[in-house]
């Protein structure tokens, strides 16, 4: 039976620069903290105390923006990382104080290539798989299956200093899955990959999970965390900001629709007009004299929107709508994009 993964109020602060996995620095919190008769000394606070309870045999997703802090809640998960504060669990192991029986657990895919280039495709399986003790015949064999189901077979004896990207990044899957890992952790799987080898992926990490293995992944792809995640966990500023399945989640939104109109300018009092249109949950003012509308109806509200701005004298420039998705919860929540 797979391993589930728990966290208890995970909080990592960065006295320096932060791991280049673990984001661009401008994303985090920082602060300064000041010693007697010394210079203050920055802090990046890249997790603002997490607690997670992922379920055996799950496929769970962290989704956020860049630098919100899943590669370092992973890099905790995965004893790569010493937590300022808090407790992991992987199973009934605790993380920091069992770490050989985690490793033992556990597979690891990281957000860039960290394989050896001076070896070939097949000897990188075959090691990985001597280091976890597979008998020869064991993990010759597994090799030459994992090889043929990423269809790196044609390439299996060449040196992997030579492939592409999506090859590298296929056979750093196939490693990690070498020694039949109960828990798999996949750091951004799908960055720069072709939309046909990320489909491929896919199928692999649901066929995986359908042999009961749990599987933790981090993106930023509102595609990816819909279709593949059981359920997620929306992170921003090394916080979980909303937690459930993707269906869930996008029914949080305030009437589901989101509808962002532009204005040549605007006013408070068209602002509280909008709010009275049938079926208008919630109205935000946001920069540019722009508004967002959270709506329980799409296209039939722009004539509404249109008929308000002439009786306000206020010229309609611009009006975009989204259908209910995470990335319009996310937006919801903190105001922002995804992408930003």
């Amino acid at each position: 039976m797979a391993a589930g993964i728990r966290t208890s109020e995970l909080r990592k602060v960065y006295n320096t620069a932060p791991p280049l996995a673990a984001g661009p620095g401008g994303a985090f919190s920082f602060a300064a903290k000041r010693s007697k008769g010394k210079q203050p000394k920055p802090e990046v606070v890249a997790l603002d105390g997490i607690s997670l309870d992922i379920h055996s045999g799950e496929i769970f997703c962290l989704l956020g923006p860049n630098g919100a802090g899943k590669s370092t809640t992973v890099g905790v998960l995965t004893t790569r990382v010493k937590p300022t504060a808090g407790r992991a669990w992987i199973g009934e192991h605790d993380v920091w104080k069992e770490q050989s029986a985690v490793k033992r657990l556990i597979g690891v895919v990281a957000q860039r290539p960290n394989l050896d280039f001076s070896l070939t495709a097949r000897e990188i399986l075959v090691f990985h798989g001597a280091y976890f003790g597979l008998g020869s015949h064991e993990r010759n064999t597994r090799a030459a299956s994992l090889l043929e189901r990423f269809k790196l077979t044609d390439r299996a004896d060449q040196i992997v200093r030579g492939f592409s990207g999506g090859m590298m990044q296929r056979l750093s899957i196939a490693r990690a899955m070498m020694h039949d890992p109960q828990v798999l952790f996949l750091d951004e799987p799908s960055a720069g990959l072709d939309p046909q080898t990320r489909l491929l992926l896919w199928e692999i990490i649901r066929e995986y999970n359908r042999s009961g293995k749990t599987v933790l992944l981090t993106t930023h792809n509102m595609e990816e965390a819909d279709a593949l995640c059981q359920r997620l966990a929306i992170v921003d500023h090394g916080r979980v900001i909303a937690l459930g399945t993707p269906q869930e989640l996008k029914a949080s939104v305030p009437g589901g629709y989101l509808v962002r109109v532009r204005f040549g300018q605007h006013s408070p009092d068209l602002l509280e007009r909008l709010k009275t249109l049938p079926g208008v949950r919630e109205v935000r003012s946001t920069e540019n004299n722009s508004a967002d509308l959270y709506a329980d109806r799409g296209g039939s509200l722009v004539s509404d929107v249109a008929n308000l701005s002439v009786a306000a004298h206020a010229e309609l420039c611009d009006v975009h709508i989204s259908e209910p998705s995470l990335e319009n919860l996310f937006l919801h929540h903190t105001g922002r994009s995804l992408r930003e």
